[in-house]
């Protein structure tokens, strides 16, 4: 028998939610404490992988985990990891080794078996009608379910009573932000002093009709925005102290709508209220009201904090959501999970995390749970397991770029996007170990594909034709038994890319688009190029290009140091839009406009698209007259002047707060409250227009920094509810807001 060979970078198999979460509860209070440090300790630790494919970890001198994945490579069963040490199952080791694994995607439930046909039953005797033999006893009639009422969520920390009415006074909202996801909102010109917990929480899917009344409906995806309407009047809402809603782009992206259908949320002493038809059942708003508290508990951790245990409650409730059939919540539930640790990888992992991707997950998580426990009826909140497409026929693709990769745990790769005939984008990955050295190295690599002859550069200038195609919810495309794919002729850039794309369109594709617009260079700003952005008969704004990854084994800081050197080059970019400042645009390929004077001049090999990440552009793609050579250092000459520089919005002060929040925890988030820069901020918010903004950044620090506590000093009560609540409320509407932002920036 061949020994096991020993590999330090072999990633461990998943593993299924409940095996962690039960690892986890057993064991007692001492080794919970011991578990974060014995986890971070198996970051170096080698794996021993067996020819069978089971995988060995030596957790120190006399204990050894052996995990032994099941046929679908995931470790399904408790029985599945096992520890050599007397304490086994109920170890430290067998649970650190559980903790370091990633954690399994949520896999469809099996359908039951077809049940036999039930015999015919006898024809009833003569003297007993059909009626009387269906019904033998007659009960009372079922009553009739009440249609859904505008009754106000009450904020986060008020007390139901036994009869389902808030002790308290309910406090209108001032808004709404215009996204998908609704909004919570804060009352504008409420004080930091006496703090608004939370507003009402719409259903996704209410729209607001010409009376102002809402009407139900579906509502669009998490990760979707609505679009924004520039035409359509602010509809100022009632606020706590009568103050206007917020003026500008941001006054069309509030909005005051009643909730519809609202109960109070389940808990210890809170009756459920009965079954009706369309709204969840009793089990489905226990689950929700667990997916809150576990979720809230991480949120005043924070991510730095959040540790073994506290991910296994998270855990333990997205596998009671499963169960209950709260598919889209479970989702959310392990995506934040998966974001945890990648922030608390000990390899380094967290320098290559985005907060921002961690605060979304965390608000779809935090918003529809808090609807679900208040058996909001929006079947979009129940959600559907993921599961791949099929299409019908053969899928013919054009390709239109190719983007690296580098992500955390030292994974590195490309991406190569494609677009069909109708819109609808798609795209080819091949990632792994590697980091930024693969990622080079990828964008020449075969694709991984079957019975496909190609590598990633030519596809991503050329085309594809797809046979028996299995496409993923997100739009990739699997190389599943049964694909064929076969090479074909590209299709022009310009008609790939428009001259202005929407970023982040909705229900256009699979994936979101990147965000194209054609741009004319006004200088060099560092390794950053400062653009105008072409319109049609306005002067268009003024925004910024940045690298999309700063790795010198990459070619984006090159060849943007290129076009910062040609002032008045015209060229056609095609990226995304950074999520913290909304005039910052990160270009993943450039060519040439058509029909402009000055503009690129790409070989014909690179069908006008050169990709940032690996062409490297040259002297000869330059117009003559502008050779354009790379500056040699940059010097203050170089620098442009402030007045030519984008301003960013004031709302990145909002996302500052909300990102440490997501980070740092609730500790994190009270400092600002307690130096004297939050009345700044405040200021700037409101001379930005940013009213509600600046009532919600002003009363999330407050309800951060205040401490319940009795006479004796000591903590009075848990109002880690009210926390989350008002969290939320600021999430959603930097969300909504933002996104109006964008729109009416980019798409021109």
């Amino acid at each position: 028998m061949t020994p096991p060979h020993r590999d330090t970078r072999a990633p461990l198999p998943p593993v299924a939610p409940e095996v962690f979460a039960a690892a986890v509860e057993s064991l007692t209070t001492r080794l919970r404490r011991r578990l974060d440090p014995a986890v971070e300790s198996l970051a170096t630790t080698p794996v021993d992988v067996a020819e069978d494919g089971t995988y060995g970890i030596r957790c120190g001198t006399d204990a050894r985990v052996t995990l032994a994945p099941g046929p679908s490579g995931t470790i399904t069963s408790p029985d599945q990891a096992r520890c050599t040490c007397l304490l086994s199952p109920r170890c430290l080791h067998r649970a650190a080794v559980l903790g370091a694994s990633p954690i399994a995607d949520a896999s469809p439930p099996r359908e039951p078996a077809p049940k036999p046909d039930p015999p015919a039953a006898p024809d009833p005797p003569p003297e007993q009608t059909p009626s009387a033999a269906a019904a033998p006893s007659a009960g009372p009639a079922p009553f009739a379910a009440p249609g859904p009422s505008a009754v106000p969520v009450p904020p986060a920390g008020d007390a139901w009573s036994s009869e389902g009415v808030s002790s308290a006074e309910p406090v209108p909202s001032a808004g709404l932000a215009s996204s998908s996801h609704a909004a919570l909102s804060a009352g504008p010109g409420t004080s930091p002093e006496r703090a608004p917990s939370a507003a009402a929480v719409p259903p996704a899917g209410h729209a607001r009709s010409a009376g102002g009344v809402s009407s139900a409906g579906p509502g669009p995806s998490a990760e979707s925005v609505s679009s924004y309407d520039a035409g359509l009047p602010a509809e100022p809402g009632p606020s706590a102290a009568g103050a206007a809603s917020p003026a500008g782009a941001v006054a069309s992206a509030v909005r005051s709508v009643p909730i519809a259908g609202s109960v109070p949320p389940a808990g210890p002493g809170r009756s459920v209220p009965p079954a009706v038809p369309g709204r969840p059942s009793a089990a489905q708003v226990r689950a929700a009201d667990g997916l809150w508290t576990a979720a809230s508990a991480v949120l005043a951790a924070g991510a730095v904090a959040a540790g073994a245990v506290p991910q296994a409650e998270l855990v333990r409730a997205a596998h009671t959501a499963r169960l209950a059939g709260l598919h889209r919540a479970e989702g959310a539930a392990l995506e934040v999970v998966r974001h945890l640790r990648e922030t608390r990888d000990p390899q380094g992992a967290h320098r290559a995390h985005r907060a921002d991707e961690l605060v979304a997950a965390l608000r779809e998580l935090l918003l529809v749970s808090h609807r679900l426990k208040a058996a909001d009826p929006d079947p979009g909140l129940i959600g559907g397991v993921p599961r791949n497409h099929h299409p019908d026929g053969p899928l013919r693709l054009y390709g239109v770029c190719r983007e690296p990769v580098v992500g955390p745990g030292g994974s590195g790769g490309v991406v190569t996007h494609l677009i069909d005939d109708t819109g609808r984008w798609y795209s080819l990955r091949d990632v792994g170990p590697g980091g930024p050295a693969r990622a080079r190295r990828a964008g020449t690599a075969h694709v991984a594909l079957r019975s496909f002859l190609s590598d990633h550069e030519r596809l991503s200038r050329g085309g594809l034709i797809v046979t028996g195609a299995v496409v993923a919810p997100d739009g990739r495309l699997l190389p599943e038994r049964g694909v064929r794919a076969t090479f074909a002729a590209g299709h022009p850039w310009a008609g790939a890319v428009p001259a202005t794309a929407a970023p982040d369109r909705l229900g256009h594709g699979y994936a979101p688009p990147l965000t194209g617009c054609d741009v004319r260079i006004v200088a060099a700003d560092g390794d950053e190029v400062l653009v105008r952005v072409r319109t049609a008969d306005v002067p268009g704004p003024t925004v910024r290009l940045a690298p999309a990854h700063r790795h010198p084994a990459l070619a984006h800081t090159a060849n943007l140091r290129r076009l910062g050197a040609c002032p008045g080059l015209e060229v056609r970019v095609l990226g995304r839009v950074d999520p913290g400042r909304v005039t910052t645009l990160r270009p993943v390929a450039v060519g040439p406009v058509p029909g402009a004077a000055r503009t690129l001049r790409l070989p014909e090999a690179w069908r006008d698209r050169a990709d940032l990440g690996y062409d490297l552009l040259a002297d000869a793609h330059f117009p003559a007259g502008a050779p354009c050579p790379p500056p040699a250092r940059i010097t203050a000459a170089d620098v442009p002047p402030a007045d030519a520089r984008p301003v960013d919005s004031p709302l990145r002060r909002v996302r500052d707060l909300v990102e440490l929040a997501a980070t740092g925890g609730r500790r994190a988030a009270a400092e600002p409250a307690r130096d004297g820069d939050r009345a700044a901020h405040v200021a700037a918010l409101r001379r930005g227009g940013f009213a509600t903004g600046a009532d919600l950044f002003a009363a999330l620090g407050a309800v951060a920094a205040r401490r319940p506590r009795d006479a004796f000093g000591r903590p009075a009560g848990d109002d880690r509810d009210q926390y989350a609540a008002q969290w939320l409320a600021t999430a959603v509407y930097l969300t909504g807001t933002e996104a109006a932002l964008v729109r009416g920036l980019w798409n021109r």
